[in-house]
């Protein structure tokens, strides 16, 4: 063979490369099939985390909210694993719960969970099928709940806000009270409407009636003092040294303002688990008056005292406070500026023109409340002026974490929303707190 043809017999590479593209192509079908394999397997396991937290999460808020109970765990969370977990490449059979605990010393729902995945491309003696296997954890308690709801019904939410506000409030009651033994209630809740006073309903001798203008002590429960006459069950702001306390009556009455003007209709309900009798107090809601939402904010404190537990029905009394034991609530709601009091207006003066005065009422409250160990959330609805939205947040409690406790609204849909978030986040922090 001459040399010139020795060369071209080496440069020929026809058949190298066609060697080397079958290996190469073996090579890359290869990497692409383990690339399908690892985003088939990843996906399942994020499918499958996302279904056993959720099943955990909402079988630990049951717990909670004491709609199951702990023998009922597994069943709610293999039923939700069930009904959420048959995620893409999932066959039927292969999804299983393999544990599940309830420690009630530390409340905490823990489960683990597995599915057997068909590979998509299985990879020679490697197999063809995969177990992906999780965990998840969630808190729960069984933490009592009593939570005070001031609502406003003054002359400003006539027409569609006071539609909007009874079907809010009523969906807050659905979500706070739906689902509970009614005869072991965890959650109870109070409704506080309000306009110029706030009408104490069924509540007898709390009220000190003035016959005139005063700026004494009001007489205690058990003092042997001639009342004027009640021309009606409206209460204004307690007067003397008690005024921004949640003393009991026996320690001075609530004053009723002679120069009170106008008392609302709808009369507050004490704490209570019963949906029907509570929703039946929201129906009642007209609107009309001034807003006095310092005294509503009062009343809201009362009726979560364990110092009113003597004048109020047994079935509502307040629990005593125990943080590890009973989460204390209050929801703080107004459409408009607090403009109207009592307390500290001196004789011949407009009671209706007191916007300051009301706001450092409500402040004063507000800040007393919270060092009592009460929760407070405030909402404002279609609120314009600044000093409403300024009172509203010095009156909430300081944001822990996602929570929130202040909420602007602007329609009935987001005030809907606003209660609704509220009642999450109660649940949140009877867990948390």
């Amino acid at each position: 063979m001459s040399t010139t043809r020795f060369r071209k017999f080496s440069r020929d590479a026809k058949g190298n490369f066609a060697v080397m593209t079958a290996a190469i192509a073996s090579v890359l079908a290869l990497g692409i099939g383990y690339g399908i394999n690892v985003a088939q397997l990843s996906k399942v396991r994020s499918n499958l985390i996302g279904a056993l937290d959720a099943a955990v999460t909402s079988t630990a808020r049951d717990l909670t909210t004491g709609r199951i109970a702990g023998k009922d765990a597994r069943a709610s969370v293999e039923a939700f694993l069930m009904a959420n977990g048959s995620a893409d490449f999932i066959r039927p059979g292969t999804l299983a719960l393999e544990s599940i605990v309830v420690d009630t010393s530390a409340s905490t729902v823990s489960a683990r969970a597995h599915v057997d995945v068909d590979l998509l491309f299985p990879v020679f003696a490697a197999g063809n099928s995969r177990r992906i296997a999780v965990e998840s954890a969630a808190l729960y308690s069984d933490k009592r709940i009593e939570v005070a709801m001031m609502l406003d019904v003054t002359g400003s939410m006539a027409g569609q806000k006071i539609k909007d506000l009874k079907s809010a409030a009523n969906a807050a009651l659905d979500a706070f009270l739906a689902g509970q033994d009614p005869a072991k209630p965890r959650v109870r809740v109070a409704i506080v409407p309000y306009a110029d006073a706030v009408n104490t309903g069924a509540l007898s001798n709390v009220v000190h009636v003035e016959k005139g203008f005063t700026t004494g002590e009001p007489p205690k429960l058990d003092d042997p003092v001639a009342a004027a006459a009640a021309p009606d069950k409206c209460a204004t702001e307690r007067k003397g040294s008690n005024q921004f306390t949640d003393a009991s009556p026996y320690a001075g009455k609530v004053n009723r303002d002679y120069r009170l003007a106008f008392c609302p209709k709808a009369a507050l309900a004490p704490l209570s688990a019963d949906l029907s009798s509570l929703k039946k107090a929201v129906g009642a809601f007209a609107a009309d008056g001034y807003t006095g939402g310092h005294t509503g904010i009062q009343w809201s404190w009362y009726m979560l005292s364990p110092k009113w537990r003597d004048v109020l029905p047994k079935a509502a009394a307040p629990a005593d406070h125990d943080a590890k034991k009973v989460a204390k609530i209050a929801i703080l709601m107004t459409d408009g500026e607090f403009n109207t009091a009592f307390a500290g207006v001196a004789k011949g003066k407009d009671t209706r023109n007191q916007a300051a005065l009301s706001r450092s009422h409500a402040e004063k409250l507000c800040a007393a409340m919270r060092k009592d160990g009460i929760e407070v959330f405030t909402v404002g609805f279609m609120l314009k002026e600044a000093g409403a939205k300024a009172v509203m947040k010095a009156c909430a409690s300081p944001d822990s974490g996602p929570i929130t406790h202040y909420f602007e609204t602007s329609s009935g849909a987001e005030l809907t929303e606003a209660f609704l978030s509220i009642a999450r986040n109660v649940e949140r922090l009877a867990v948390t707190k």
